[in-house]
């Protein structure tokens, strides 16, 4: 489990694929402290495990399934990433709780500049935008963010300088894809409520919760 809150701006060392995958070599300093092969680092947002540690980079292992729904595959030689340590419980939670399992791809389609700040607006997957909510959260790259408006196709995101600074959306452009990661909260409102278990199921009306089923339950307007 990770915060969202960027611990370090790494760089791609290289990258090897193949048909079983790819073996990703990151430069990093700060987050290598502490940590050891075995360990959890997200990387633009997805959870990946580090199979060695040097003394100024380390190596994950990526495999088809997260090429298919990340931007790792688009990495070159001297790409910046995002890079983050897995969460420690005796810790602040800065930003909001991140799995690191990338769901899916958005597009930056425009970027307008409103005060000190920099409004990212991007094209996502519809069968994410329904998890997107206005003011809720959402993980872009990784970054734990909050959401400004939500539209048909897209969502728009306020970035502050010090993010700009210290993560890759200051050197994304439109156009550039992001991975995406919705808030798991609304996900698992709605898996008990379309699929609820006992008591919720009893009643004969489906499972759905709707206005027989709270005057059943004692409710009423």
């Amino acid at each position: 489990m990770f915060t969202g809150i960027i611990e370090e701006l790494g760089a791609v060392k290289d990258i090897k694929k193949d048909s079983k995958g790819a073996r990703l070599s990151i430069f990093a300093k700060t987050i290598l402290e502490g940590s050891k092969i075995g360990d959890s680092i997200t990387v633009n947002g997805a959870c990946l495990t580090a199979v060695n540690i040097f003394n100024n980079s380390f190596e994950a292992d990526v495999a088809p399934e997260t090429l298919k729904k990340t931007n790792l595959g688009e990495l070159k030689n001297g790409s910046k990433v995002n890079l983050e340590r897995a969460l420690r419980l005796s810790g602040r939670v800065g930003g909001h709780l991140v799995t690191g399992h990338i769901e899916g791809v958005g597009v930056i389609k425009e970027k307008k500049r409103f005060g000190n700040s920099v409004e990212f607006f991007i094209e996502a997957p519809k069968d994410l935008l329904k998890y997107i909510v206005t003011k809720g959260s959402v993980a872009i790259d990784g970054i734990s963010l909050t959401v400004v408006d939500v539209k048909d196709r897209s969502f728009s995101i306020a970035v502050i300088p010090h993010t700009l600074d210290v993560t890759t959306l200051g050197v994304k452009s439109i156009g550039d894809s992001v991975n995406i990661e919705t808030d798991i909260i609304g996900k698992y409102v709605e898996k008990m409520l379309l699929n609820p278990s006992p008591p919720f199921n009893k009643g004969g009306n489906g499972g759905i919760i709707n206005e027989a089923f709270l005057k059943q339950h004692g409710f009423s307007k």
